[in-house]
């Protein structure tokens, strides 16, 4: 596939005519026409047209995994800060059942990075829940954080891109929907390459025939890392 620009439209543009295509996120229908309702790139799949916003705030939807950081300690549970404008509360009562209220500093602290599940989103905030197995606590690794809206690009067609990533970096990752990464491999190196990897989807988020160009970028990588491995190797037996 070709690599091609995704245009940019304007709320209120007319971006599709005719009955054959469905409005998607982003757009409404007009008459005929399928216009844009936000500032953004244009995306067209199996008559299905949306528009990609270039950029917001995360907004948290019910079963969304986020990765949250610890800001406060109450006696029934823990504030969080999921990077969203809405307060966020992980319930002791959501936790698996071995966690008693007695000190809850003992399972989470101040400043912890917890991977959770978006519960229930309330007009008071967000209530979260690590129950699902996979989620809770995150240790060593590093996190980094992009824009919210280019998760799913980095996720990929049914988690394609993020596996080819993990695959060829050797890294357990974690995406969070609101827009935090968690990243941890064996040595430094590799998750410094998994970073980089990321980074080079989100700076491309908007072309076509991304997954082949990633592809490529992972392969050259890999081979330049090789190298410069046998290279450190050699130089050591001189």
């Amino acid at each position: 596939m070709s690599e091609k620009d995704r245009e940019i439209v304007i709320p209120g543009e007319i971006i599709k005519e005719g009955d054959d295509y469905l409005p998607g996120e982003g757009t409404r229908r007009e008459g005929k026409n399928i216009v844009a309702s936000r500032f953004g790139l244009r995306d067209e799949q199996n008559k299905l047209v949306k528009v990609i916003p270039l950029s917001g705030v995360y907004i948290p939807r019910r079963g969304n995994l986020v990765i949250g950081t610890v800001a406060d300690i109450a006696f029934n549970g823990w504030m969080m800060d999921i990077n969203a404008p809405y307060s966020s509360f992980l319930p002791v009562a959501e936790c698996p059942r071995f966690f008693k209220k007695d000190d809850l500093s003992e399972y989470f602290g101040i400043g912890d990075l917890i991977a959770c599940k978006v519960d229930s989103v309330k007009r008071k905030g967000v209530d979260l829940t690590i129950m699902p197995r996979g989620l809770g606590k995150l240790e060593d690794g590093m996190i980094i954080q992009i824009n919210s809206n280019k998760v799913p690009r980095v996720i990929g067609k049914e988690g394609s891109m993020i596996s080819m990533i993990k695959e060829a970096t050797d890294c357990d990752i974690t995406v969070g929907q609101n827009g935090l990464i968690w990243i941890k491999g064996n040595k430094v190196d590799d998750e410094l390459f998994a970073k980089e990897a990321i980074l080079f989807v989100t700076e491309r988020s908007f072309v076509e025939g991304l997954t082949e160009k990633t592809e490529k970028f992972l392969e050259e990588e890999i081979k330049k890392r090789g190298k410069t491995k046998k290279a450190e190797v050699e130089g050591d037996v001189e």
